[in-house]
Formats: structure tokens, sequence, C-alpha cells
């Protein structure tokens, strides 16, 4: 078991994105086999690009405010909302308010057997 503060753990810049940080929490970096969890950081004024990845992605929005764009169009987010993004489904989040935009992802870190 491990417990600890998400601040403890390095923010990275996300590549491609503007204004935007990554912290892994749990990962196959802390010994995690199947699901990584990530905080992400959105700056007022950033955005992530606009990306698709062979897996299905999570999100559970904590602070700030935003849009989440997608094929059905761009939809508003904020503190409570939740995001699920299928596989192959193009996405992109941009923050729109005046505070720092704040989700948690989980996404598998492998593909499994056979897919």
């Amino acid at each position: 078991m491990r417990v600890f503060d998400y601040r403890e753990v390095a923010a990275e810049p996300v590549k491609g994105a503007e204004q935007t940080t990554i912290r892994w929490l749990i990962s196959d970096r802390t010994g995690a086999p199947n699901f990584a969890m990530r905080v992400f950081e959105v700056q007022p004024g950033g955005f992530s690009p606009s990306h698709s990845h062979w897996y299905e992605q999570e999100m559970f929005i904590i602070a700030g405010q935003g849009t989440v764009t997608g094929p059905a169009g761009e939809r508003p987010c904020a503190p409570g909302t939740v995001v699920y993004i299928p596989p192959g489904e193009p996405h992109q989040l941009k923050n729109t308010g005046p505070e720092t935009l704040r989700f948690i992802c989980c996404v598998p870190l492998r593909k499994p057997s056979g897919a």
C-alpha cells in the first residue's frame, strides 16, 4: 500500500499541450500492473492537444472551468463533471476559466492480450 499527497509527485509538461502538466500518481513506476491514475493541471488559457488513442479514458474534474471537445462538439466541464472517452475518439480539453483546471484521469497501462 502507498499513501501520499499528490503534490509529492513532480508535475511534468505534456507534449503537444500548452500550459498543461501531468502527475503520474499511480502507474507501472509505482508497481501498478494494470492502470494509471494521473492528475492533469491546465493553466488559464491552456489546453491539451487534440488527440485519440487505442484505450478508453475516464476523467473526473476536481477544480476549475473548461471545455471538452469531441465528435459531438464542445461541452462545458466544472468540478464534479465526469467524462468518458471511448477508444479511438478524438478529444481535447481547454481551460476557459481564471483558475487552474485540474482533473483526475485513469487509463490502462497496456493493451490486453489479443486486442
